[in-house]
């Protein structure tokens, strides 16, 4: 027990917490800087502030994960969508904040780099499990006894629905100091839970994980010294769809990752509503977190609640279980 889930969280840590006095004065140097949207008076300050930091992230899973692949190889499928979306979100970045290119990756390059990564991790799964024919039901008796829903040919549609909407949803929800960090180290500690409980053989990389943002919080709280960026943001949600994917979990996203649909619907709403209405808003800002904050909200406030949020849903995806 301790080999497969003490270790890799010590292990990613380390790397992770290690790599920060590295990789932080190199982003300073290569002028990796984050921009703030004028509306928000109170960001302002954070502008300059280094972005880029979940490549400090990715290092820990990786180095971590690599360790343990030939005894559970079922943490390499995970590892590739964790990684391939990390790729695509530093492409963003790079482009973003070091070559200066206002909109990094246009919206179609961004897309089709998020289809080839769930296309391929789509194509591994039905070649190499039943995962996607069979998705277990939360509250209907746990994985031995409960009952799955197989949706035939409309699973690799709700897949990629599935798949890029948690993607995305993690992308929004990296907005404040900590947030995305905390609400996700509470999510990868649900699948280790249940990854250690049933002996799935994912749980070196999920505690790799919690690690990995454990060492990554030291610089990133308020206020941040780093900000992830799109390379750690989107790599987060690839990991959580494609670990809930791995156990047959997919419906359990719709539960402990609330808040990342919370933050992707919410801007969708805005974004729709805005349109329709020639410029009213429903929200004050969206993603939605920033509603809260120009409602008077600190930013650590808005984590806090967030984060407890999240606990509650992981107790409550345990319940389900």
């Amino acid at each position: 027990m301790t080999q497969k889930v003490i270790i890799p969280v010590l292990i990613s840590f380390a790397i992770t917490s290690l790599l920060g006095p590295v990789i932080i004065p190199l982003l300073r140097k290569m002028k990796a800087r984050q921009t703030e949207r004028e509306e928000l008076k109170s960001h302002l300050k954070k502008t300059g502030t280094p972005t880029m930091g979940g490549l400090m992230i990715l290092a820990g899973i990786i180095a971590t994960s690599l360790i343990y692949m030939k005894d559970y190889p079922k943490i390499m499928p995970i590892l590739f969508v964790t990684v391939g979306f990390g790729v695509v979100g530093f492409l963003d970045d790079f482009l973003k904040v070091v070559l200066h290119r206002t909109d990094g990756l246009m919206p179609g390059q961004k897309m089709a780099g998020q289809f080839l990564v769930t296309g391929i991790f789509a194509l591994y799964l039905y070649r190499y499990t039943d995962a996607p024919s069979k998705m277990l039901i939360p509250f209907t008796g746990g994985f031995e006894n409960g009952v799955y829903l197989d949706l035939g040919w409309l699973a690799v549609p709700v897949m990629f629905l599935a798949i890029i909407g948690t993607v995305n949803g993690a992308n929004f929800t990296d907005g404040l100091d900590g947030l995305a960090s905390s609400v996700t180290v509470l999510i990868a500690t649900f699948f280790s839970v249940v990854a250690i409980g049933t002996q799935s053989g994912v749980e070196p990389i999920t505690c790799a994980v919690v690690g990995a943002l454990l060492g990554f919080l030291l610089f990133n709280v308020y206020p941040a010294s780093v900000f992830m960026g799109d390379t750690g943001s989107l790599a987060l949600g690839g990991f959580v769809a494609s670990t809930a994917y791995m156990m047959q979990m997919p419906i359990f996203i719709l539960i402990v990752a609330l808040i990342y649909w919370v933050e992707l619907l919410s801007v969708m709403i805005q974004v729709t509503y805005f349109k329709k209405t020639g410029g009213k808003r429903i929200f004050r800002m969206a993603p939605i977190h920033h509603h809260f904050e120009l409602g008077g909200w600190s930013e650590t406030r808005v984590g806090a609640v967030f984060s407890i949020v999240t606990a509650i849903l992981c107790l409550i995806g345990l319940l389900a279980l």
